[in-house]
């Protein structure tokens, strides 16, 4: 037979009610989370001069309010990159008459990619018609936490980040649209 002492009779009670707490708190933790409709904030663009810019003058988060924004990180030497730009284009055209842009980040890999006659040539060659900011010194990209080309970032109305994806797309794949349908889940949302 097993005899315990007070002292460990008295540890193992204390360990048994120390559960009972650390799980209700970790459930209720939980709980607030998944209820929780906080969400990160995108944050700024930290390019405001008009030479960093192109198809557009410098924008802000601020001046996006209201509508549903794709942030596109690519780079023009990257083949998943342009190999999604027609399914982007078709869905712009799309989405046209939304409350919906998409931006491009242009993060280049290598020194040719940095030049803006590069980026400008291009965006002709591609038929990109979005707003497109060049990202030479990675700061947006590391703003986001970013690790790869292509990514999309969905923000809302109120400039929350609310999905990621990651890869070449095309048009009718399942991934475009999850994509697709999210954009219109965060259009039919209230301002």
């Amino acid at each position: 037979m097993l005899t315990l002492s007070r002292n460990a009779i008295l540890i193992l009670a204390l360990t048994a009610i120390s559960a009972v707490v650390i799980s209700k708190a970790v459930s209720e933790s939980w709980l607030a989370n998944a209820q929780s409709t906080s969400y990160v904030k995108a944050p700024e663009f930290h390019q405001t001069s008009p030479e960093l810019w192109l198809n557009s003058e410098p924008l802000t988060m601020a001046s996006l309010q209201g509508k549903v924004v794709m942030l596109d990180f690519w780079t023009f030497d990257c083949w998943n990159c342009y190999r999604s730009f027609p399914w982007m284009n078709e869905m712009e055209a799309r989405f046209e008459s939304d409350e919906f842009i998409i931006i491009g980040v242009h993060t280049p890999e290598f020194e040719h990619e940095k030049v803006r006659k590069n980026i400008e040539e291009k965006i002709l060659e591609f038929n990109l018609k979005h707003p497109t900011v060049m990202d030479n010194d990675f700061r947006y990209w590391k703003a986001m936490n970013n690790r790869y080309w292509p990514s999309y970032y969905l923000i809302d109305k109120k400039g929350n980040i609310r999905k990621k994806f990651v890869g070449e797309t095309h048009a009718n794949t399942e991934k475009a649209k999850e994509i697709e349908t999210s954009i219109q889940s965060l259009i039919d949302e209230p301002a």
